[in-house]
Order: C-alpha cells, then structure tokens, then sequence
C-alpha cells in the first residue's frame, strides 16, 4: 500500500512514469536480492519494511548484505503493530496477561510470522520486558500473516503482534481481543486501545516502519535527490490524509538521520537476538529465510535521452528511465 500512494506522486513530481513491482519470491528476499544487483545509478530503489534492518542482526545466509549493499534514502511512514490475544484465551488486557504466563510459566504459546521476523523481534522484545517465558510458534513454510491472525484466532497460540489493518476486522468482530499497541501513542484506528508502556511495560515502543534503499555506490547527489523529493511527496496534504487512514505517520529525517536510525535499528534488533538466545526463547535458526513485508522495485519506462541522473528504476527489459 504504502509503495502504490508514493509512486504517482514522484511521477508527478519527476515528470515520467513511476511503475511499482513486487517481488515475493525466495522468502520474500527477491526484491532486495534484485536491488542489491542493480547498477548503483539512483534508477532503483527498494521499499522495504523495518526487517530490512533487522534482518542483518538475525540472517546470515542471505545473498546480499542488508547493511553493506544498500544505502538508506529516505524513511516513509511509521505505524504500530497490536499486540491481541483469542478470545478463547479469555485475556483481555495486558495484566491478564502478565497473570497467566505468571501462573504457567512457559506454557503460554504466542505466533509469529517467522523466525527472526518483525512480530517475532517485537514478541520477543515485549516478553523480555515484561518478564514473561512463553513458547514461539513461527509460522510454517507457506503460510502468511493472515494465517497467523487465524491460529490465534482458533486458539492453537495465545497471543500474537499484528499490523493494525489485518487485525481489525476480527477484532471489531470479537474474535480477537486488542490488549496494546507498541507504539509510544495510540492508534488513529484503535483509539480506545492502550499502549503497551500505558498498559504496564514502561518505556515499550516497537514500530513497524516504511523506508526506501538504493545499491550500495549509488552517487551522493543522486542519494540526497532521492531524499529531498521522497521527503516532499510525503508533505503533501491528501497522500498523509490517504496514510492517516490506514493508521501510518510520515516520518521525517534527513539522509544521513536515516542512514543513523537504521544502524541503530539494526544494533538493536542484535541485543533482542543475543537476548533470547541467552534465555532460549524462541532460539534462532541461521537458516532461516525473513518474510520481510511489503517491498517493491519502483521502475519507469524510457522517455527520452539522459542529461542528468534522475531517481527512477530500470523497466524489465533492462532499459533506463531517461530524461531530456
């Protein structure tokens, strides 16, 4: 969603077609993969969810290193996951829930989309803080998100992190319940719903988070281009009212902010790993392949001969956008 409501407006804003392609192959490392390869020109560009930081502290089997072979551009939307339990579980808040795993140490089960994913990470982070031991339950090879969302519905785990949008139908419904949100304030979509620091772990705040990538040598002019145009479209009034809707904040930083927070982001996600491999909870498997999320190539056709770089991405065909 969020690649679709940038791309016509950097159409617009850099006068040629700006086409989006998503690449969900090789355990949803395809479209990284094919970034990373990409002539370092500034004409293709990732967009890649918070895991793309993370999983340089959790994968080692990867073809591309998510550090060393990009270079952050831009950051896009922030937005919370919620934390929700079945309603078979019978926890309807954050202290039922502290009182349960309390009262069955280790038995509790919560779900996630993988090993070493973004639920797992933020899961993983939330149990730490609040002292919690449950089991992990990653998801199995071919499963999704939704059928996560629809174990815990069926009671097979007891909690789970989910990005608000997917969650909320079967919360309005009942068959989940909303215990908190991980953001340090609450949701636009789930307005009644407290945080998790409000609800009794100080200080938690685990975002999901948009940004945008370029091959590792990609110029710094291009690279500062890039920034100061993605950062433009997402001032525009409608697209941040479009992003509202779906419960994201525009998140605002320069380049070299970026480049910071996501080594930082990345630094952390390694002290959550090295955290639950001394406690094994959920330990990690180096094997295993990152279901990263939304991500997508930005490509667009020739239109005319090249004079200067331009941010936009090779089509198919291996072509280039061009302009005069």
């Amino acid at each position: 969603m969020i690649s679709r409501a940038v791309s016509p407006k950097l159409s617009a804003l850099w006068g040629q077609p700006v086409t989006v392609e998503n690449h969900p192959g090789a355990g949803s490392t395809a479209a990284p993969a094919l970034v990373a390869k990409s002539p370092p020109d500034g004409y293709t560009l990732l967009v890649n969810t918070s895991a793309h930081a993370y999983s340089a502290a959790v994968l080692k089997n990867l073809p591309y290193n998510p550090l060393k072979d990009f270079i952050p551009v831009a950051p896009l939307t922030s937005q919370p996951y919620v934390l929700v339990a079945g309603k078979s579980s019978g926890i309807t808040t954050v202290s039922e829930l502290f009182a349960a795993a309390k009262a069955k140490p280790g038995e509790l089960k919560f779900g996630s989309t993988g090993t070493g994913t973004g639920t797992h990470l933020g899961l993983e982070k939330f149990n730490l803080e609040a002292g919690i031991k449950a089991a992990h339950v990653p998801a199995r090879p071919g499963e999704a998100i939704a059928d996560v969302i629809a174990n815990t519905v069926a009671g097979h785990t007891t909690y789970m992190m989910a990005p608000i949008p997917l969650a909320l139908a079967d919360i309005r419904a009942g068959n989940l319940r909303a215990l908190g949100v991980t953001t340090k304030k609450r949701s636009s979509l789930l307005p009644e719903v407290p945080t998790i620091a409000e609800a009794g772990v100080p200080g938690f705040d685990y975002p999901i988070w948009y940004g945008v990538w370029v091959p590792a040598g990609t110029p710094a002019g291009v690279v500062d281009k890039l920034a100061k145009d993605i950062a433009r479209v997402l001032a525009a009034p409608d697209l941040r009212d479009q992003l509202a809707k779906h419960g994201a904040d525009p998140m605002s930083m320069t380049q070299p902010e970026f480049a910071r927070f996501v080594l930082s982001e990345s630094e952390s996600a390694a002290r959550i790993v090295e955290a639950w491999d001394q406690t094994l909870i959920g330990p990690r498997s180096h094997n295993t392949r990152l279901p990263i999320g939304e991500h997508a190539v930005l490509r667009s056709p020739v239109v005319g001969s090249r004079t200067v770089p331009v941010p936009l991405a090779p089509i198919a065909g291996g072509s280039r956008a061009n302009v005069k």
